[in-house]
Formats: C-alpha cells, sequence, structure tokens
C-alpha cells in the first residue's frame, strides 16, 4: 500500500481514506513507501499467512465488518498456536470496486481489531478483480529465540489437549445456507453459533502459556480430526481421542444427544480456530491452569500414543468410531 501525494491515483485516495489510520506502528511509514520495517531485539519474528475468500471463507451477503475481524483473527489464530505475541500484518484486498458502504465498516473493523490485538497495520496492496473478493493477511507475531511452538515436538504418552469448543463454527454455517440444524434449536442459539462461523476467537492470551508448556501446537482451521492428524504426522506419532471428552457447547451437545448431529460434522467441520496441542503429563495441569486464569476452557481429549496411523477416536464403550471425514479441503 503505497501513497505518492504527487499524483493521487483512486487506490492511493483509498488507501489514505481508509487504512492508513490503521498504520499506527512508526515502521510502516503510514504507509507512504513500497517496505515497511518491523523491529526485533534479539527475538524470533513468526510469520503466516491465510487468505479468505468470498465463497469460501465467507458468504458473499456477510457483514462487511465480521468479514475483517475473521480474516485477521485466523491469522491471529495461528500465531496464538505458535506461542507468539503479535507483532503486525499487511494487508492484500483484491476487490470488485471501491463502495464506501462495503470499505467504511470493514476498515472500522479491522482497526478496532487491529488495536485490541496490538497487531497493528504495516502495509500491503490492493487489487481490482472481476471474480470473487479476497482477502489475503500475512501476520508476523515475536517470540523469545528459539521459543516458537511447531508441529513435530509430540511424543508418547503427551496429553492432547484443546481450548474452547468443537464445531460451532460449522453448525453456524449450516445454518446461514439454510441446513436441517436450524429446524432443532431455537433462535438464541442460532445467534451464538452464526457468530462462532463469523468471528472467530483467537486463543492469543494464551501465547506464553504454549509457549511454555505445549511440546506441539496448532490451530484447528479445517477441522479437530484432521488438524490432529496433521500434527501426529508432522511429529511421527498417532493419538487416541475419547470422542465424549471433546469439548462441544450446549446446542452443539444438545444436538449429538437428540441424533440430529453426528460427532463426525463436529469434528471435520472446520473454522473452530482453537488451540490444539500436545503437552506432556507433567505440565498438563499448568496448562489448564493458565487458561482458566485467562478465562479460556483447556479440555484434555487424549493421549500421544506411538505408531503411525492417523489418530483413533474411541466412543464410550471403548469402540472406535469411523470416520468417513477428517476435515475440510480446498481441493
Amino acid at each position: 500500500m503505497t501513497q505518492d501525494k504527487k499524483q493521487i491515483s483512486g487506490e492511493d485516495s483509498l488507501i489514505a481514506r481508509y487504512f492508513k489510520p490503521l498504520a499506527t506502528d512508526p515502521g510502516a511509514f503510514g504507509l507512504v513507501d513500497d517496505a515497511a520495517v518491523l523491529k526485533s531485539a534479539g527475538e524470533d519474528i513468526v510469520v503466516t499467512t491465510d487468505a479468505v475468500v468470498e465463497g469460501v471463507h465467507y458468504l458473499a451477503d456477510d457483514p462487511p465488518g465480521t468479514i475483517a475481524r475473521k480474516a485477521l483473527r485466523v491469522n491471529l489464530s495461528d500465531l496464538a498456536a505458535k506461542g507468539a505475541t503479535p507483532a503486525g500484518f499487511v494487508l492484500t484486498l483484491a476487490l470488485r470496486g471501491a463502495d464506501d458502504a462495503w470499505l467504511r465498516p470493514f476498515a472500522d473493523a479491522l482497526g478496532e481489531d487491529a488495536s485490541a490485538f496490538a497487531c497493528p497495520l504495516l502495509g500491503g496492496d490492493t487489487v481490482s478483480t472481476p471474480g470473487p473478493q479476497m482477502i489475503s493477511i500475512t501476520a508476523f507475531g515475536r517470540t523469545p529465540s528459539g521459543r516458537m511452538v511447531g508441529r513435530t515436538g509430540a511424543r508418547p504418552g503427551d496429553r492432547v489437549m484443546v481450548t474452547g469448543t468443537i464445531g460451532d463454527a460449522a453448525l453456524g454455517l449450516d445454518i446461514l445456507k439454510g441446513g436441517n440444524v436450524k429446524q432443532a434449536l431455537d433462535p438464541s442459539s442460532w445467534e451464538m453459533l452464526v457468530r462462532r462461523y463469523h468471528i472467530p476467537q483467537p486463543r492469543n492470551v494464551l501465547a506464553r502459556a504454549v509457549r511454555e508448556h505445549a511440546s506441539a501446537a496448532m490451530d484447528v482451521s479445517d477441522g479437530l480430526a484432521g488438524d490432529l492428524a496433521k500434527l501426529c504426522a508432522a511429529s511421527g506419532v498417532s493419538a487416541v481421542i475419547e470422542a465424549a471428552s471433546v469439548p462441544l457447547s450446549g446446542p452443539a451437545a444438545g444436538l449429538v444427544t437428540r441424533g440430529a448431529v453426528g460427532i463426525e460434522a463436529l469434528v471435520a467441520g472446520g473454522d473452530d480456530y482453537e488451540v490444539l496441542c500436545a503437552v506432556p503429563t507433567g505440565r498438563a495441569e499448568a496448562f489448564m491452569a493458565a487458561g482458566r486464569a485467562a478465562g479460556v476452557a483447556i479440555t484434555a481429549i487424549g493421549s500421544i500414543v506411538q505408531g503411525a496411523t492417523p489418530p483413533r477416536f474411541i466412543d464410550g464403550q471403548g469402540r472406535e468410531l469411523v470416520l468417513k471425514r477428517l476435515s475440510y479441503s480446498h481441493f
């Protein structure tokens, strides 16, 4: 995102109006340059990027403010799972047009989240597109040197732990698309589940706890079952998960109890943006205590075991659940 004061283009005007106020870090140079400086004092810079695309990650009629928050928060969720403190982000917008009625609430919500999570805008780009809108964010975070938590450190005996609740966003999307879930729930539950789909809750308050206690971690974006399989594969291990221990919200648990939704739909649905991690048994209670102190529920759902097979989900009678689908896949 650059602005040449001598020759103001439509793109420059758009940037100056909506996004220059978000560039509060001195290293952003007020978005007048085509690069930024991110300073580091003996720390590692953690980099992550995720794009959200109209019709894939959000619906065409979703409110622009929720789209902005989701675009930033899915990246903040990655930083949280790495044990990293947010430092800033760059933004690429592919737009069909410069519509103030869409851009103003988008920029306002993005600015509010950038401030709330101490993750200022550093720069980026705006382009036009004849196709679906796309918002791509690359976020930067900081960890002490050598302390980023990767996917490769899980060891047999570690506890598998997850924050928050699983499956709510998938149910929210089903409601927005007019699926059968809506008929089985009351309006207050609709609102909660739809909000979980629209606005993820990245667990950045737990970044230090993840760094101090987890041996491996990632965020749950494509589905608990599939993302756990990725973590296990990276670590060269497997896992056994107690399906009854997977944390569910009240509405989700009610749907499972009534047989309206199966557990597979919840653990494979995606868009949860919770932290999934392996924690050595001796550190599990300290990690859960950190969650309680931060107001974030953390649940132990199983154990890391030796092996190279995909994680197994076991029901209350000790029988293995056969999951036909592990996660959302783009291809």
